[in-house]
C-alpha cells in the first residue's frame, strides 16, 4: 500500500515522517507540509515545540515517546492508534525525530499498515547522525581517513556478543552510537580491549544542532574516565578519526564533566 511520495494526502493516509535532529528549519519542505494538513498527530517524545507548534489546532495530539526504561505507550498499540485513525478516514502524521528508518522503528510501523491495508508513505528525515556530525564539525566520512560509516544502538551494548566486536575496530571506518552517552565507558572498554587506540578521537554531541548543543571531543580514553552521567540531554557517541578534525577536538587532557556543567548553565 506504500503510494508514491508525490500524492496528496488523502482522507485515511498515514504519513511516517521524519523530523529531523531538532529546529525546525531543518524540518524537510514535505514534511512541513504533511504536519500542517494533518488531522491527527502521534509524535515522539523529543520533537521540538516549535515544530509542534506548526500542528493545525483542530488535529488530535498523541505523545507516544518513549525514554530510558519508560514507554508512554507499547509500540503494538501505536500501530493500532495509526490504523484506527486511519480506518476512521483522517489523515495521520506518525512524526519521528531524525529519520523514521535509523533507529525509529519506523520499518515496524510500515509493516502494520502493510499488514492493515492502510495507504501511506515514508517522508524521510535528516538523521541525528547526519545533523549531529555536521553541526558539530565531524564528517563521518573523508578520503584516506574514514571510507564507511556504521550506526550501532548504544543502549542494545549488554555483553561481548551484542557487537562484532573485532570489525568495529577496523581502521577507516567511523562509528556512530545512538544513545551512547549513558554506556559510553562500557562501549570505550570492550573496543579499547578489542585493539582500538585509546587515543583514537571521540566525540560527545548533546542536544546536536540545538541552540543548547554541546560537543565534547577527547581521545577515547579521556572522554570515557571523564564522562558525564546520564541525564535528560539526547547524545550521540562518534568515534573514529574524523573526529580530530572537528574544531571543537582537544587532544590534550581536560575536564569533561566540567565542560558540560559549565554549557549546561
Amino acid at each position: 500500500m506504500l503510494l508514491e511520495a508525490a500524492v496528496p494526502m488523502a482522507p485515511g493516509w498515514v504519513s511516517i515522517v521524519g523530523a529531523g535532529p531538532g529546529p525546525l528549519d531543518l524540518l524537510t519542505l514535505r514534511a512541513l507540509d504533511r504536519l500542517r494538513r494533518a488531522e491527527v498527530v502521534i509524535h515522539d517524545r523529543l520533537i521540538g515545540a516549535d515544530i509542534l507548534a506548526e500542528i493545525p489546532a483542530r488535529a488530535l495530539r498523541y505523545d507516544v515517546g518513549k525514554a530510558r526504561g519508560r514507554h508512554t505507550l507499547p509500540q503494538a498499540d501505536i500501530h493500532a492508534l495509526m490504523v484506527a485513525h486511519a480506518r476512521a478516514g483522517r489523515r495521520v502524521v506518525r512524526l519521528k525525530g531524525g529519520d523514521p528508518f535509523i533507529f525509529g522503528r519506523g520499518g515496524e510501523e510500515m509493516q502494520a499498515l502493510c499488514a492493515a491495508a492502510v495507504p501511506f508513505e515514508v517522508v524521510p528525515g535528516v538523521s541525528a547522525a547526519q545533523g549531529c556530525g555536521a553541526a558539530a564539525g565531524i564528517p563521518l566520512t573523508q578520503r584516506e581517513l574514514a571510507s564507511q560509516c556504521v550506526f550501532l544502538p548504544g543502549h542494545a551494548d549488554r555483553g561481548d556478543g551484542a557487537y562484532d566486536w573485532a570489525a568495529l575496530v577496523r581502521p577507516g571506518q567511523t562509528l556512530v552510537f545512538y544513545m551512547g552517552v549513558a554506556r559510553l565507558a562500557c562501549i570505550a572498554e570492550r573496543l579499547m580491549a578489542h585493539g582500538l587506540a585509546p587515543d583514537t578521537p571521540a566525540a560527545l554531541v548533546l542536544d546536536g544542532t540545538r541552540p543548547t548543543q554541546t560537543v565534547l571531543a577527547r581521545p577515547l580514553q579521556v572522554l570515557a574516565s571523564q564522562a558525564p552521567p546520564y541525564g535528560p540531554r539526547p547524545g550521540l557517541l562518534i568515534i573514529g578519526p574524523t573526529v580530530a578534525l572537528s574544531p571543537h577536538y582537544q587532544a590534550e587532557q581536560t575536564d569533561v564533566a566540567a565542560t558540560v556543567e559549565a554549557s549546561g548553565r
